[in-house]
């Protein structure tokens, strides 16, 4: 096998060596090269023998130094499509008629190294497994239940059990796995969830970290397995069993590892644990301390403004759009500038999730239509600037999820927007025009 070179960054190893766009690389000091990691595991070198199609040769290189070669993709070949239908899928409830890689469902264990996704191994081979132990390469699992039976149910993969032996066999050889459970109502929650987080603790330090997030459900789940949402009262029980075991954990190793996201919590009405809890935030891209972070933040960024005399008095009104779950804690923080900031306005908006239906909280999956209608009878209101979480954007892009841009709705309210980060420093700067 080999793959061909598209573009070699100029004036590197590379470039150096005279290895040309149109070469082939078919192995790096005698070990093949399928993709990216293969790439860039074998590059690392400083002296590299590099075979080419039609012949090899020498490049020597700092010690991180790139090699300097492109390909036509960035993993070097194609995705790996998701080969389960699981009954709690987010992609199977989309409406139809949106783009199409808002459809495309990766079980790609090269972008769980890379990019942080999550992986069922049910794409995983032998080899694979294999190579990331050689490798020594971190990975994040969707494990969702340590049964075999109840994982093949929910996975609707008759490999899904099968394939948790590579769970105990990659931690078993020390590599770092981050985990998470997707948990539904009369699934794997109770006594399965107990199961679950008694076996993967088991695995500790190999397993660093264990999130639990609940189901989200869409009003697209025609044809599809019913599924409950969590309420108060399951959400608390939920919370109570993994606080349980993180308690047990911290009074073991002092490593708490066993975290309920976010959204539990306010579901549940529930006091929302302090920063200092979620130690490493190792989960926080899964919605695990977010809150407590963006908390702790915008205090610590407002007693900075106190402390060098930043403070003032001008006139500002700042509106802020944000999902329903979000919006009672903007909303705090929102009302601690009054003392140091007295005549800075901050209205909070509340955006309900029509799109993909009510029974969907979070503001990173509401859309550039849902904030248009429900802001427009507030449009005189709103002041000079409008902000909004980057999350509600595709990434590195101004594009909402029903393909409207920022610009679509700062031409239809008549205001400018403003993105921002779960960043309590650049939430606050973003209200005082900084």
């Amino acid at each position: 096998m080999s793959v061909k070179i598209i573009s070699v960054d100029k004036g590197s190893p590379a470039d150096k060596a005279h290895i040309k766009p149109g070469d082939s690389l078919v192995s790096i000091n005698k070990n093949p090269i399928h993709d990216i990691l293969d790439y860039q595991f074998y590059s690392s070198e400083e002296k590299l023998k590099v075979e080419l199609e039609d012949r090899t040769v020498t490049v020597k290189k700092g010690e991180y130094e790139d090699l300097g070669l492109n390909f036509e993709t960035y993993l070097m070949d194609c995705k790996q499509h998701c080969k389960n239908n699981c009954v709690f899928c987010f992609i199977n409830q989309l409406p139809k008629g949106m783009r199409d890689t808002l459809y495309f469902k990766d079980d790609d264990s090269r972008l769980s190294f890379l990019q942080g996704n999550y992986i069922t191994m049910t794409n995983l081979s032998d080899e694979d497994v294999d190579r990331i132990i050689k490798m020594k390469l971190p990975m994040n699992i969707s494990v969702h239940t340590t049964n075999p039976e109840l994982r093949v149910k929910l996975t609707k993969n008759p490999n899904a059990g099968k394939c948790l032996d590579y769970l105990y066999k990659m931690a078993a050889a020390g590599i770092e796995l981050n985990t998470q459970i997707v948990l539904c109502p009369g699934l794997n929650d109770g006594k399965e969830l107990e199961k679950t987080l008694t076996d993967l603790c088991m695995l500790y330090p190999s397993v660093k970290s264990i999130a639990c997030v609940p189901v989200g459900i869409t009003k697209f789940r025609e044809k599809l397995p019913k599924l409950e949402l969590f309420n108060k009262q399951t959400a608390s029980a939920a919370v109570d069993t993994l606080e349980l075991f993180g308690n047990m954990m911290y009074e073991k190793y002092g490593d708490r590892v066993v975290y309920a996201s976010d959204e539990f919590y306010l579901t549940a009405e529930r006091k929302m644990p302090d920063y200092d809890f979620y130690g490493d935030f190792d989960q926080f891209e899964n919605g695990v301390g977010m809150c407590a972070s963006l908390q702790k933040e915008f205090i610590d960024a407002l007693a900075d403004k106190r402390e060098y005399g930043e403070t003032d008095d001008k006139q500002r009104v700042v509106s802020i759009a944000t999902g329903v779950l979000a919006a009672p804690l903007i909303d705090t923080l929102g009302k601690m500038l009054k003392s140091d900031f007295p005549n800075t306005r901050v209205d909070v908006y509340t955006i309900r999730n029509d799109f993909f239906g009510e029974t969907i909280t979070v503001a990173g999956l509401l859309t550039a239509g849902d904030i248009i209608a429900q802001l427009m009878p507030y449009k005189e209101k709103l002041g000079g600037r409008l902000l909004i979480t980057e999350n509600m954007l595709k990434t590195n892009s101004d594009l909402f999820l029903d393909d409207k841009t920022v610009s679509d709705v700062e031409q239809a309210l008549g205001v400018a927007i403003t993105t921002v980060a779960t960043d309590g420093y650049q939430l606050l700067d973003a209200i005082l025009g900084e």
